[in-house]
């Protein structure tokens, strides 16, 4: 669970104009009363600010509202969402909790919604039997709910890999070859990323402006890694073809 944490000197010494009521902040965060206060009986976000039998919320409340949306847009359960935050302390500032959705959405892919078992096929442009459908869950390229289904990041490539009629044994493996060195790869991204590039701008003192740009630019900053994740693969690929057909 979070930090324990109570409200700072600096909060309760803020005026009341630049602080809003729960039903102003579900609003602002896009979410409902309920959602929100139940968020807050979960601990992920700080107490408010109590003054007689009013309680109010600021900005850094709202910039966690849309850290936990960014983290359920990207996928996480409501207890990652809980372990994620746990690591985030309750009294980190409005542009520490930006910096950190964006980290976070500067790699996420577009949102799919859930899809019936016609639109599925339909998105597919293809007859889906039961079993190429197994085949898409069991390639991570289809998540199952019940009858509705959610087409993943790699779902329209597998689709047509399918109609190649490899065998999905082999997919598989090679699926896991890749999660395996994309984990990898992942991680020591993000390890750069956080002391190369967040670090070193949190040191500063930003305008509003100049932390917009910083968000286009880690978004873009998505764009051209993901670019040269191919091309290094590619040339990787071309160096292996060249050895074996030099080798003995």
């Amino acid at each position: 669970m979070c930090q324990s944490y109570c409200s700072s000197v600096d909060q309760a010494e803020e005026e009341p104009a630049d602080w809003v009521t729960v039903d102003e902040l579900a609003a602002a965060a896009g979410l409902t009363v309920r959602t929100t206060r139940y968020y807050a009986g979960l601990g992920l976000l700080p107490p408010p600010v109590r003054r007689g039998r009013l309680a109010w919320y600021g900005a850094a409340h709202r910039a966690r509202l849309e850290l936990i949306r960014a983290l359920q847009e990207h996928g996480f359960t409501l207890a990652a969402i809980e372990r994620y935050l746990s690591r985030v302390p309750l009294d980190a500032s409005v542009e520490d909790l930006a910096l950190q959705r964006a980290m976070l959405t500067s790699w996420t892919g577009d949102r799919h919604e859930a899809l019936g078992r016609r639109q599925l096929v339909e998105r597919a442009g293809r007859r889906l039997s039961d079993e190429d459908i197994a085949s898409l869950e069991a390639l991570r390229a289809l998540r199952r709910d019940g009858d509705r289904f959610e087409p993943l990041p790699s779902f329209d490539v597998t689709v047509h890999i399918l109609g190649l009629g490899i065998p999905v044994e082999s997919m598989v493996e090679a699926g896991a070859a890749i999660d395996r060195h994309m984990d990898a790869l992942a991680d020591e991204l993000t390890g750069i990323l956080r002391t190369k590039v967040l670090a070193p701008f949190r040191e500063g003192s930003h305008s509003e402006d100049e932390k917009a740009r910083f968000e286009q630019t880690l978004s873009r900053l998505r764009q051209l890694t993901l670019e040269a994740v191919v091309a290094g693969f590619q040339r990787a690929a071309n160096q292996v073809i060249t050895r074996s057909l030099s080798g003995p």
